[in-house]
Order: C-alpha cells, then structure tokens, then sequence
C-alpha cells in the first residue's frame, strides 16, 4: 500500500528563485511544515490511503482532527478551519468522458504548503505545473492562497469549456426551427437537462465552498482572490439557468405541437361524424324492414333521397365554412 501511495504522490517545491519537483521513497520524506521558506504543493492521486494519511499527519503534527476527518471517504462540502491550516472538501465533476462523472477532492492548505487528494487519478492543472515550472507569470512570487486560487479556477474553467462544448452541440441538435414532437427529439432535450443539472449541482457546490473561503482568517493566507471565483461560478449558474429554461419552453412547444395536431385530428373526425350521422339516420329509417312504408313505392323515391343526402351535405359543408371551422 505504501509503494502504491508514493507513487501516486508527487511534490512541487517553489519560491520566486526555484523550482523542484519530487518523488519519494519513504513516507517519512514528505514534510509539511509552516517553517520553510519555499512553497510545496503535495499532490495525492486516491483518497482510500487513510492510514497513510494519519501517519502523515501524526508524523508532521498536525492537527489531530485531520485524521479523523480523513477517515470519511465521503465528504459534504466543507471548509474546517483548524489550528494553522484550512481543509477543504468539494465534489468535483468530471468532464473528460462522453458521461460525466465526478470525484471527491480534498485540500488541506496552510500558510506554506498546500495538500490536494484527488478521488481519481488525472485532472486539469498541467498548465499551472508547466507556469511553476517555467517561472511564467506571478504564481511562485505568491503562496498557497494564490495556488489555491489557480486550482479552483483551473475546475471551473474546465466547467466553462466543457459547458460551452455541451450547448454548442445540443444547439445544432435542438435548434428551435427544428422541434419535433418526436420520442427521439423528446428524449434529446430530456438528456440535455440531466447535463445541465450535472453541471448546475456541480457548480453550486464549488459556489459554496468559495464562499466559505472568503470567510475563513488565517495567518498569511488572503482570501481576496476568490471573490472572482465566485462571480465565475455565478456567471455559469446564470447561463446554465437560462439554458434551463430554453429546455422548458421548447419542451412545453413540443406539449403544444402534439395537442393542436390532435385537435386538428379530432376536429376532423367531428365534421365526418356530422355530416355523415344525418345521412346514416335517412338510410336507417329506409332500411328498416317495415312492410307499410309509403315511400318505398314511391317511382322516384330513391332518387329524392339521394338528392336530400347531398343537400344536407352541402348545407353541412357551407356551415362548417361559414364558421371558418375547416
């Protein structure tokens, strides 16, 4: 297990002068620790080595209720203010699968070195690895509240594309001049709307614990930068809300399409039914097998009734013009 453990673990070792990326050999290499004078990024891939977990953080003194913490393998969203550091537990959606999916991530940051457990392995921080690493912007002149800031952000830029790849193609799918009361269709929407509930639920969930952020106090942490975090989470409910609602209509048109062309149908089989009952009342009274019918003898009897049948016809067709019915 803890071969395992140490290979799905890495450290980056900053400051504004160096850079250092490690691996370990033992547990009792990794060291967090508020006195150094360079900022580590501990990065952990699976959240079931708890043992482990609570070895590192009796080994490092930490504070205690870490461990207990760590022995949930599922956590709300939370954000644990504890002695000199934060932990701090979201769920997180995954994007990279046709399905999406989503995974426990736990922070545990304080003043100089910053702890990410991801449930699963891969994620979407590269690109702050690769600006460590090659010194490009402010991020090694800054701490780990800075590099908490690019990880969030980082997840919810992913959102962001992932969202708009999604609305981009479900817009050629559903476009409004191609709605079709069709199961296919139907169920075309019905998919989009799990989608968008996923993504919804999702971004809610990282929404609050930004909030929580901003109002935790800790020595040499500012939680200024996550004000912006939040506005991006807002503007994305606001998008996916309104995309909801665009569903809703085309779903409710759908519903209105199906009952006009059922009216249609049934108005049409009304005027059928109308024109035709008088026209089966004549022929049921004639066909009645009376022997005392006066007009059965009559030389052109069959000939006037068929001429009343087409009156009552006309006269019925006229009236259902008259009244704009068909």
């Amino acid at each position: 297990m803890e071969k395992e453990f140490l290979k799905h673990t890495s450290l980056i070792t900053y400051s504004a002068e160096n850079y250092q990326k490690n691996s370990f050999d033992t547990i009792s290499e990794i060291i967090l620790s508020n006195k150094t004078q360079t900022i580590e990024w501990l990065n952990t891939y699976g959240n079931k080595y708890t043992e482990i977990f609570k070895t590192i953080v009796s080994k490092n003194k930490l504070d205690d209720f870490l461990m207990k913490l760590f022995m949930n393998q599922e956590h709300s969203n939370k954000v644990i203010l504890l002695d000199d550091l934060v932990f701090i537990s979201t769920r997180v959606l995954i994007t990279k699968s046709e399905v999406l999916d989503s995974e426990q991530m736990l922070f545990v940051v304080s003043s100089s070195y910053l702890w990410s457990i991801q449930e699963k392995e891969g994620d979407y921080f590269d690109w702050i690895r690769e600006r460590l690493e090659g010194n490009k912007g402010i991020v090694r002149k800054k701490k780990t509240d800075y590099l908490l800031f690019l990880l969030l952000e980082s997840i919810i830029d992913n959102y962001q594309e992932t969202y708009q790849k999604y609305a981009d193609l479900s817009a050629d799918k559903l476009d409004s001049s191609n709605i079709k009361p069709t199961p296919e269709f139907t169920a075309a929407v019905e998919k989009r709307k799990q989608e968008l509930f996923s993504f919804k639920k999702a971004t809610l969930s990282l929404r609050d614990t930004i909030i929580k952020l901003e109002k935790i106090e800790i020595d040499n942490f500012d939680v200024k930068y996550f004000s912006e975090l939040k506005e991006q989470t807002n503007n994305l409910i606001s998008n996916i809300d309104f995309e909801l609602q665009e569903l809703e209509s085309k779903i409710n048109l759908i519903f209105s399409i199906q009952g006009h062309r059922l009216n249609e149908v049934m108005k049409t089989l009304t005027i059928l039914s109308v024109i035709f009952i008088p026209l089966t009342f004549l022929a049921g009274i004639y066909g009645m097998n009376f022997e005392n019918i006066p007009e059965l003898k009559f030389k052109y009897g069959y000939f006037i009734l068929l001429g009343i049948m087409v009156l009552v016809t006309i006269i019925s067709v006229w009236y259902f013009k008259r009244k704009k019915w068909f």
